[in-house]
């Protein structure tokens, strides 16, 4: 099976997208002491600059899954794939706990330890390698399963010091463990997670279909997930552990009826985000050929890019921390430099400008790895 450019296109918008989210944590004036989704201070610019970005991590997910089905297709070998999911499950952890968490914080003696995205991937590729021999429609059906019914889990009135109520914790919600002076924080709770990617594994066969069969069926897919999102949110009883109530006016009240979770992704996070992803598949191949071509170069080498971007976005943060005057000597772990109870950062407006040139900047370096990459067949390329 040929590689599919609607998943390289897709995934390369979804993470230009993703550097803007990025560039506003390390980098916007408020960020540090506000979250753009509360709405009792925030703006719907500021509102909707978050909340388009939600679309990145279960894009990310959905597609690895989806990537799996379709590397196992080409290769027909099922003990191979098992053997590299399982190398790479491993070493998309270690590259989580290390290089990444560095990028983020600059931190050498890494007080703050998240897992989050990378690592949540990891752990789905060890989980999905021991899987593989189960029918594909089985895989999608528990994953399903999953993403309808995990929010049900908090629900159940385990004992609070309960045995499975400790063990299943950090597979469920965000959890923090301390230990010696540092934090391990499960920003990503690998089972939800692992839902989405089940059933990214199990879409991978729609994609034997015709160009124009699969077009129409993600179209359906996608408009349905979005429909049975305004549905249950409207309903207003079950999906998110945050209901939406009604603001100060009718432009606030949206903003409370989309405010969806993230940690962990709920059901209603889950159809909205992966609804505009089933739509992006479905006409990916019809934008302008200058987008194509634009999302594809990040879209082909998206570990690469994610790696890299986190490095030059928190260097500009360092930069513009000692333009505002700051020295080396105020600058606070777990911040990203930022010191506390002070002012720094950037307006929206500039935040924008920052990400542009970010993306821009990283253009020719995803462009030179994917043709070096696609040139050159060492075995370490395969997990970069």
């Amino acid at each position: 099976m040929k590689r599919q450019p609607s998943i390289d296109i897709v995934r390369g918008i979804v993470m230009i997208i993703m550097a803007l989210d990025h560039v506003r944590d390390l980098m916007h004036v408020d960020s540090i002491t506000q979250s753009p989704t509360d709405l009792t201070t925030t703006s719907p610019l500021l509102f909707f600059t978050r909340f388009v970005t939600h679309l990145c991590a279960p894009t990310f997910v959905f597609l690895a899954g989806t990537s799996v089905y379709l590397s196992l297709q080409n290769k027909n070998n099922l003990s191979k794939t098992r053997t590299f999911l399982l190398k790479r499950g491993l070493w998309l952890l270690v590259l989580e706990f290390t290089i990444v968490n560095f990028g983020l914080f600059f931190d050498i003696g890494f007080h703050s330890i998240l897992f989050e995205v990378i690592a949540t991937i990891g752990f789905g590729f060890i989980i999905l390698s021991l899987l593989l021999k189960i029918r594909s429609q089985t895989l999608g059906f528990i994953g399903l399963f999953i993403l309808f019914f995990h929010n049900l889990l908090p629900l159940i009135p385990f004992s609070e010091n309960s045995i499975i109520k400790t063990v299943s914790k950090p597979f469920l919600s965000p959890t923090v463990f301390p230990f010696s002076g540092r934090a391990f924080i499960m920003g990503y709770p690998p089972i939800p997670w692992l839902g989405i990617m089940l059933v990214g594994f199990a879409t991978g066969q729609f994609f034997e279909l015709a160009e124009e069969k699969r077009k129409i069926l993600f179209t359906k897919i996608g408009l349905s997930a979005l429909a049975l999102f305004t549905i249950i949110r409207f309903v207003n009883i079950y999906g998110d552990p945050a209901l939406w109530t009604t603001q100060k006016n009718a432009a606030f009240s949206f903003l409370s009826f989309m405010n969806v979770t993230k940690y962990p992704p709920s059901l209603l996070f889950c159809l909205v985000t992966l609804g505009i992803m089933f739509l992006l598949l479905a006409f990916a191949e019809k934008l302008p050929i200058r987008i194509q071509k634009v999302a594809l170069v990040y879209g082909k080498v998206p570990l690469f890019y994610f790696v890299v971007h986190f490095y030059v976005i928190h260097i500009l943060t360092l930069l513009m921390l000692f333009t505002q005057g700051f020295s080396f000597s105020q600058f606070e772990t777990g911040t990203f430099g930022r010191p506390k109870g002070m002012k720094s950062g950037f307006p929206l407006w500039t935040i924008y400008l920052i990400w542009i040139f970010v993306v821009a900047l990283l253009y020719k370096p995803c462009q030179w790895y994917g043709k070096y990459k696609a040139e050159n067949q060492h075995w370490w390329l395969k997990y970069i």
